[in-house]
């Protein structure tokens, strides 16, 4: 059966096709009669508009580009989401591209959404990304541009966070209050804000509570692996046998410590209390359960689309808004890993 057409529809009613299409798009200038006969038969003949055609007309794709790191993160999982369920309410569709954490194939994965004619595009920084001229240029050729979660204070966009500095400021805080006196700290490289903005938060809080910062037990990874985090825990049960706490800024590095302190015989939370960040799902089948700063990703991602499609909005009636960053609230989660 072929599919029913607009000219289908007009020959059948003896209608224009102007008028076949104003009355199924509900326009005042059509009768309410003329209105519900043309609506009655497409119903009958399940017609279905040509979307791309429509776009076409409009010089719209009703596409937008959703850049991340990695796709297979629970996190960034998360942010797919809340992105995706998001952008179908208001009709659009979704390519999501990976940049496997890497500046150059972010600068690629830039250019195929551009040359794909999105009308926007959402973007998490990778952790080695710290030149951004690709960005800057995006968003001066006019296209709508939202930056989330990993993000940079030098770009002029609209943008999506949490606040990373308060988020390990309370984990570490937790810590403290739970009875640790000797706190270490597991990251990778201070190049991303992200990182930067944990590691400040952490330093922040053991300065307030009169603490010592011990540059020995800040154990810097090649990553945010499970592999970085369980070299570091072993690197604390055998030469920092006084360390009482653990804060990771990310789940898969606190797992990775738990296995590290696990395999030496170190009991947690008994002997050492370990918190980690984003509040994976695997936060609540480890053995003991961990502590997290909860990163709400899905709301992240409902959010940055919203942004975006204010900012396609403005742009289609060509009024200019000042860029703003919206925080989306942390919370700290208390489970087994600590006292």
């Amino acid at each position: 059966m072929s599919k029913v057409s607009l000219t289908k529809i007009s020959e059948m009613l003896g209608m224009s096709k102007s008028t076949v299409s104003k009355a199924l798009n509900n326009y005042a200038d059509v009768s309410p009669s003329t209105r519900k006969k043309v609506q009655d038969l497409a119903d009958e003949l399940n017609y279905k508009p040509n979307i791309f055609a429509q776009n076409l007309r409009s010089q719209k794709s009703k596409i937008i580009g959703l850049l991340i790191p990695e796709i297979v993160h629970y996190f960034f999982s998360t942010i797919i989401s809340g992105v995706a369920e998001t952008a179908e309410k208001y009709g659009y569709s979704l390519i999501v591209a990976q940049t496997k954490d890497d500046y150059k194939s972010e600068i690629k994965q830039l250019e195929l959404l551009l040359d794909k004619n999105v009308d926007g595009i959402l973007l998490s920084l990778a952790d080695n990304t710290i030149q951004f001229n690709h960005v800057k240029d995006v968003i001066n050729q006019g296209v709508p541009f939202v930056l989330y979660d990993r993000i940079s204070k030098l770009i002029d966009c609209n943008k999506v966070v949490i606040d990373d500095v308060k988020a390990a400021e309370m984990a570490t805080q937790h810590l403290i209050d739970t009875g640790c006196k000797k706190i270490a700290i597991i990251r990778n490289q201070l190049k991303s804000q992200g990182t930067i903005d944990r590691h400040k938060g952490f330093k922040k809080a053991l300065l307030e509570n009169g603490m010592v910062y011990d540059k020995s037990i800040d154990f810097e990874g090649q990553d945010f692996s499970f592999n970085a985090g369980k070299i570091a825990g072993n690197e604390i049960c055998e030469r920092h046998k006084d360390v009482d706490g653990i804060f990771a800024v990310t789940d898969l590095m606190a797992i990775g410590a738990l296995e590290a302190l696990k395999e030496h015989n170190v009991a947690v939370p008994d002997q050492v209390s370990v918190i980690g960040f984003s509040n994976w799902f695997l936060t609540q089948i480890t053995t003991p359960h961990l502590s997290t700063v909860d990163q709400p990703g899905f709301e992240i991602g409902q959010t940055a689309f919203e942004l975006l499609y204010q900012e396609i909005q403005n742009n289609k009636n060509n009024i200019k808004e000042p860029s703003k960053t919206v925080v989306i609230p942390t919370t700290v989660i208390s489970r087994e890993s600590t006292k």
